[in-house]
């Protein structure tokens, strides 16, 4: 959201914690008429004379005036309305999935619609790592950009989306603006190499009039110009390599606006101690500030190899954020790329011995099972071996 307000009153008012905070303390007193400066205070973590200073500014501009508490002027309830994007917005679901813990029935219509939505997906391509996380997954990491006040009026980008975060991004904004998703003043934006879910997705959101566009794009080169410091919001569910991590979230950097406070959502397997170590280091070396790490957020379908769930890491842009890589990427990206093995598979009905792995014309069991054995077309196998290729 680009307004002149809040631009002035940043520029007027020294804060560290970036205009994202100066825009959450508008909202509030939008939601909550009569709130007090010690209120906003307490649930901003902002010290007394910062909230003051700034509310002193709201108050100049013509936006919010004390009188029992503070509440807005009709110009502040225009401000947020039509240009933040909360004007035809069903104030009480966004209250009760904001404040409240969430519940399935809560969406439950909407859920059902999308049931056979996410049963149509595209199968997953194990060769570039796609595990597909369940429908109330999906939907979990679309609630928790509203409670980041990520959602509306903002312009976000899935750094791929077999998870079809978008398609949930954009139902939820419909559920919340009386089936018209584009009075929220979003922009959904669909970065992924895999055709087929960019046309899935691009059929939904043409059948459903999602405000989603989608790009083809493969991460190991460099992003268009003109994607560059554009987004306010970023999701990614990104390979389970520290390469993969590592590209997937400097790209998210690249796209997002140079501003402190905005949110990166970063799914990712649960890891042991000297990775997760190797992942804060990475994350310092970029300047993003881990806000928050949710274990087991992530469900999956068929994801036995990570024992089905994965963590959401919140991470926030600061004044030192900066990409670790800007240009193009040629190293090992993928799990299958990164770990090299080859597997013997032997089938169960003729014995004959197949090898699957990297580069081999099968590379994965997924693929073999699909086409059968070629002795027999059989499609069951037994691993009897595995080694370093």
């Amino acid at each position: 959201m680009n307004n002149e307000v809040m631009n002035s009153i940043y520029s007027q008012v020294s804060i560290k914690d970036g205009k994202k905070v100066i825009e959450n303390i508008l909202l509030d007193i939008y939601f909550k008429p009569g709130i007090s400066t010690k209120d906003i205070a307490r649930k901003t973590l902002l010290p007394l004379p910062i909230v003051a200073a700034i509310k002193k500014e709201f108050i100049k501009a013509g936006v919010i005036e004390q009188n029992r508490g503070v509440n807005c002027t009709p110009r502040g309830i225009r401000l947020v309305e039509h240009t933040m994007g909360y004007g035809q917005l069903d104030r009480s679901l966004y209250q009760r999935l904001k404040y409240e813990q969430w519940q399935p029935d809560e969406l439950d219509s909407m859920l059902t619609k999308l049931e056979g939505v996410f049963e149509g997906r595209p199968q997953v391509d194990v060769t570039i790592d796609q595990s597909r996380c369940t429908l109330e997954t999906s939907m979990k990491r679309a609630i928790l950009a509203l409670r980041h006040e990520a959602l509306i009026g903002r312009d976000i980008v899935c750094l791929g989306d077999d998870d079809l975060v978008s398609v949930s991004l954009g139902f939820l904004l419909k559920q919340l603006f009386q089936q018209d998703a584009h009075k929220s003043n979003t922009r959904i934006h669909l970065f992924e190499i895999d055709k087929r879910i960019i046309s899935y997705v691009n059929y939904l959101a043409e059948v459903e009039d999602l405000p989603i566009v989608c790009y083809e794009m493969d991460f190991r080169e460099q992003l268009p110009a003109d994607f560059l410091r554009r987004f306010d919001c970023v999701f990614t569910d990104p390979p389970y390599t520290q390469q993969g991590m590592s590209l997937f979230v400097s790209r998210g950097v690249q796209l997002l606006k140079q501003e402190i406070g905005l949110p990166i959502f970063l799914s990712f397997a649960h890891k042991s101690p000297d990775f997760a170590l190797a992942m804060q280091r990475e994350f310092s070396r970029m300047g993003l500030l881990v806000t928050s790490v949710l274990p087991r957020f992530n469900e999956y379908i068929g994801a036995e190899i990570i024992g089905n769930t994965s963590q959401m890491i919140v991470l926030q842009s600061t004044e030192e954020t900066k990409e670790s890589i800007a240009r193009d990427y040629r190293d090992a990206l993928y799990t299958g790329e990164v770990r090299r093995t080859i597997r013997s598979y032997e089938c169960k009905r003729c014995n004959h011995v197949t090898e699957v792995g990297f580069q081999m014309q099968w590379q994965t069991i997924e693929q073999l099972k699909k086409e059968g054995c070629p002795s027999c077309r059989h499609d069951t196998f037994e691993l009897i071996q595995k080694k370093n290729a």
